[in-house]
């Protein structure tokens, strides 16, 4: 599996994911398990969405020539 979700990308998700289920928790809602998915993209650096559509954002990760 190739890894399209880059450094920058990873973090806003990882943040992100972190907030949506810390808000589930205190509200004792279903948000929680929502808060999954964005967290479990950003530590696995793939999301299923983007590839179908050829969506990559690595290439902020490597260095400029």
């Amino acid at each position: 599996m190739k890894h399209n979700v880059g450094s920058y990308d990873a973090a806003v998700r990882f943040v992100g994911g972190c907030l949506i289920i810390g808000l589930g928790a205190r509200s004792e809602s279903w948000w929680c398990l929502a808060g999954l998915v964005p967290l479990t993209t950003a530590i696995v650096a793939f999301c299923p969405l983007y590839y179908p559509f050829h969506i990559d954002t690595t290439f902020t990760d490597r260095p400029h020539a």
